[in-house]
């Protein structure tokens, strides 16, 4: 048993504390990680469990756990600030993972709120009462919503966004499985008619990582978040391409350490050293495990 977890150690869960302490880091800011109503993560489980059609190829869990479980797990790694990443699949979902959302954050004061949205009557009016209830990010999932970030019907909420500068994580790469609506193009268009928004693109845009890197060259509000990058998992399937480290290193200040916790099929501490062995220095995983999150969320 891994002391004050309570729950049996994946290997190498003990190489987390040593990761961060060795940087000189007080902790770690995960920006992408997933708490969701239980009913709702048993079946987000299922589906994974089933390798659906948006998985494509077997995924097991390794830190299936009860909530309060997946926290001590989470807090044990030293992990200082995270989200509740939420997403809906249907007309009339958004409100209910908002009202679970927020009642987490009440009682989870180390989860940045989270909030979500769909394409759909009301959209902008719940949006903006989450941004006046004090919500700090927001989760959109292109490819399980199969919506084009750039409709009209968004266009209210995004403008909302953009006025406020809270970020929004956004699954729109065309990775595990293309969707309909994946890929760099539609956020091209969305990023030109609201330049102003603060974009963290899931994943790195996985596998589209240069169109993506592109984007955020261009406005100075685009993000990225490491989720599952360069990791083994990854890598033999959605490979970075190793041309493009120097411009993520010059990106450094925009790129954000997310894990996809509980939702992954390795260990924690694997994410962490695939960062490690990209060479880019310590100063830039500073950056991108602790720092570049703690200040766009006023850790």
């Amino acid at each position: 048993m891994t002391e004050g977890f309570g729950v049996d150690a994946v290997d190498g869960d003990g190489r987390v504390g040593e990761f961060w302490r060795g940087l000189g880091l007080p902790g770690l800011v995960d920006v992408h990680t997933h708490f969701m109503p239980e009913r709702v993560m048993a079946k987000v489980w299922a589906y994974f469990d089933a390798a659906g059609p948006l998985v494509g190829r077997p995924w097991p869990i390794t830190y299936r756990l009860e909530e309060e479980q997946r926290l001590a797990v989470l807090r044990g790694f030293g992990v200082r600030a995270f989200t509740a990443m939420v997403y809906p699949h249907k007309p009339g979902m958004a409100q209910w993972l908002n009202g679970w959302a927020a009642d987490f954050a009440a009682r989870t004061p180390d989860c940045l709120r989270t909030a979500t949205f769909f394409p759909e009557d009301g959209a902008a009016e719940y949006v903006r009462a989450e941004l006046d209830g004090g919500v700090r990010v927001f989760k959109a999932h292109v490819q399980v919503g199969g919506y084009d970030p750039a409709d009209g019907a968004l266009d209210a909420v995004w403008g909302a966004l953009a006025e406020a500068r809270t970020p929004v994580v956004i699954h729109c790469g065309s990775g595990p499985a293309p969707g309909r609506h994946t890929g760099p193009e539609p956020i091209a268009r969305l990023l030109a008619r609201h330049p102003r928004l603060h974009l963290i693109i899931a994943h790195l845009g996985m596998p589209e990582y240069t169109e993506f890197l592109d984007l955020a060259e261009r406005y100075p509000g685009v993000h990225l978040d490491t989720t599952m990058a360069f990791t083994d998992f990854a890598e033999c399937t959605a490979p970075f391409p190793r041309a493009e480290r120097g411009r993520l290193a010059a990106l450094g200040d925009r790129v954000l350490f997310g894990s996809d916790f509980p939702n992954i099929p390795y260990g924690y501490a694997h994410a962490l050293e695939a960062l490690a062995r990209l060479e880019l220095g310590d100063d830039w995983l500073r950056g991108v495990c602790y720092g570049n999150g703690a200040r766009l969320f006023a850790v």
